[in-house]
């Protein structure tokens, strides 16, 4: 007689929409690609293109030498080219890459420039510029840097806001880093703007439609949850800031994991509803391997917890822009 199989747990899988990939690492995964079949291997990219480790090791397997700093860059490679992250660099990058007769691509999302754009806007007005950010992130060092020192202000969290004191309370401009929670960044807000009515705005919301859209629909699919799982890297500050945004709109537990590999099987608990979603840096091939991993573990059923569609697309650089990209280059780009 036929042994019976065990019977396996019947869950529901709620798989957030968007997730995953937007248009500025898109644009900068592509950048490296394109720019590596126009100039071929290798090519230098100056620190992480993206906060994704699988990502990363693609690219490297393709012909990418990550390096931290211009200088590790042999003299017999400087006609090669170097990419910038899609974070954003100071100006003392560019200037560096200049000084050594590098060629350089600049693949800072569009969205951080606009940050950069607003933040020099409000230097130009003879405002302070306060920066609502996390220290240490290459965006807020990236934003920084393109004033001179002493122009801009660190703030990251309310109690910062709180003991804050300009140099001149009726002068002051504010931006934000891209990345952050939207309901903190708002507190924080209103608090600098309860200490100092004439803060100035910037011109448009320095959040990027990414980071809003993604907190959305993980806020909309949380409640319920047993487990909410975000697929993406410890130093992604928007896949971190998506494990926060579960917790608070419902989700009884919720983690960040870079792999299927790193979800603890044994601890997970009794499940009936597990959220799933992936920061703007991590690829879809991972989403599939950990639903493949819950299918392998129980009846797993995927619904569609989608809230609004994505169309945002960024033009690479110029020099790149002839350069054809085949099915599977767009497949590697879309993080199939």
């Amino acid at each position: 007689m036929a042994s019976l199989l065990p019977v396996k747990t019947p869950i529901t899988i709620r798989l957030c929409g968007p997730r995953g990939f937007c248009a500025g690492v898109d644009r900068a995964i592509q950048i490296v690609v394109l720019a590596l079949k126009e100039f071929g291997a290798p090519v230098y990219v100056r620190h992480e293109i993206v906060h994704n480790r699988f990502v990363v090791e693609g690219l490297e397997a393709k012909g990418a030498i990550f390096v931290e700093e211009l200088d590790e860059i042999p003299p017999e490679h400087r006609k090669q080219p170097v990419v910038f992250s899609a974070h954003g660099v100071p100006k003392s990058v560019p200037a560096d890459a200049q000084s050594r007769n590098l060629f350089y691509l600049d693949a800072t999302c569009p969205l951080v420039s606009k940050v950069h754009k607003q933040a020099m806007r409000h230097q130009k007005l003879d405002r302070h510029v306060v920066l609502i950010g996390h220290a240490g992130h290459p965006e807020v060092i990236g934003t920084m840097g393109q004033l001179p020192d002493g122009a801009v202000s660190l703030i990251e969290t309310i109690e910062d806001a709180d003991v804050y004191m300009p140099p001149d309370p009726d002068n002051l401009g504010f931006v934000t880093q891209t990345t952050l929670s939207v309901d903190d960044t708002a507190g924080v807000i209103k608090r600098l703007h309860e200490r100092f009515p004439n803060l100035t705005a910037p011109a448009a919301d320095s959040i990027c439609y990414a980071t809003t859209n993604r907190q959305e629909a993980v806020k909309q699919a949380a409640p319920g949850c047993d487990l909410f799982l975000i697929v993406g890297a410890p130093n992604s500050s928007n896949s971190k800031r998506l494990v926060e945004v579960a917790l608070r709109a419902g989700a009884k537990k919720s983690v960040l994991v870079q792999r299927a590999s790193e979800i603890d099987w044994e601890n997970v608990g009794d499940l009936s509803i597990v959220g799933l979603s992936a920061g703007a840096s991590a690829p879809e091939v991972i989403v599939d391997e950990i639903i493949e991993a819950f299918r392998e573990r129980y009846d797993a059923r995927v619904e569609l917890a989608d809230t609004v569609e994505e169309t945002e697309n960024f033009l690479v650089n110029r020099e790149l822009r002839h350069v054809p990209l085949t099915a599977a280059d767009m497949a590697f780009v879309n993080g199939e």
